[in-house]
């Protein structure tokens, strides 16, 4: 393990609204709230965020480290953003252990969970977020290999973590996998992308039921985010779009990466004791039955 590897937890500490950095997307996405009030929930926790250089993933990942988390992130190659998420946890004073692959290969997959039980011996908590997306107007211009891609990267990952961490996670360990709103209604321009999504809500539905999950009392759970501007959505979406990106549900706005992040607080600690096999829905108003 290098230096770079664990960030050193004696740093000091400033309050902080991260609003002028992961400058590439404009205008940039906001990963955290001067407003958000940590209050220890997740102290000494170890917790597993896969797709955490920026985004949802990085929200998340500050966001636990406030609470006291360990933190484990991986990315593909952005080197740039994951440099900036290190300074920010650095500064927040938690540890973080950083490992860039392709989670959609099961090996690099073990090699995460192999290094967090070398440093740690266990895992606590699992945030299986990672994905991508590829708009298309026409299901004729999905090729084979990137439906191959979308599904490595989106679901076939959840299932090689769950079963790389199941034999360290704890007694009262928490699964949380990231969904979509696109699972409930669709999107005909990410037609691969939502059926993922679609299938990670049965995913997160039937292993909350597993027999081994529960004789672990673990809780299984699931985040449905709608329109939130992350820098996949200004790299992904037409340049026309991104001006109404989000003006559809009933706040007529697009969500911020820090509003998600409490949702995932929450299912990660105890005051989510009694819920498990369910799906948080944050998506600015839209009503979803499911």
């Amino acid at each position: 393990m290098t230096e770079n590897d664990i960030i050193d937890t004696q740093a000091p500490k400033k309050n902080y609204l991260q609003e002028d950095t992961f400058e590439k997307t404009d205008p940039s996405p906001q990963y955290e709230s001067a407003e958000y009030k940590p209050a220890d929930k997740l102290k000494g926790k170890v917790a597993i965020i896969t797709g955490a250089d920026s985004g949802i993933g990085a929200a998340v990942a500050i966001a636990f480290a406030k609470e006291g988390a360990h933190i484990i992130a991986t990315d593909y190659d952005n080197q740039e953003d994951a440099k900036k998420l290190k300074k920010r946890i650095r500064e927040i004073s938690g540890n973080i252990l950083w490992l860039t692959g392709d989670v959609g290969d099961e090996n690099f997959v073990q090699e995460v969970v192999d290094k967090t039980i070398q440093e740690y011996g266990h895992i606590d908590i699992l945030v299986n977020n990672a994905a991508e997306q590829h708009n298309h107007e026409s299901i004729s211009e999905i090729t084979a290999a990137q439906l191959d891609r979308t599904f490595r990267t989106n679901i076939f990952s959840m299932f090689y973590f769950v079963k790389a961490a199941l034999p360290y996670m704890k007694k009262n360990s928490k699964i949380i996998n990231t969904a979509s709103v696109t699972a409930y209604k669709g999107s005909p321009e990410l037609l691969d992308y939502s059926s993922t999504k679609g299938a990670i809500v049965s995913f997160t539905r039937s292993l909350s039921q597993n027999k081994e999950i529960l004789d672990k009392e673990i809780r299984v759970n699931a985040v449905a985010p709608g329109p939130i501007w992350t820098p996949l959505i200004q790299s992904t979406i037409p340049n026309e779009n991104k001006e109404k990106f989000g003006s559809s549900v009933p706040m007529k706005r697009t969500g911020e990466a820090y509003e998600l992040a409490p949702s995932y607080v929450y299912l990660a600690c105890e005051d989510s004791s009694y819920v498990s096999g369910q799906v948080l829905h944050v998506n600015g108003g839209t009503v979803i039955n499911g």
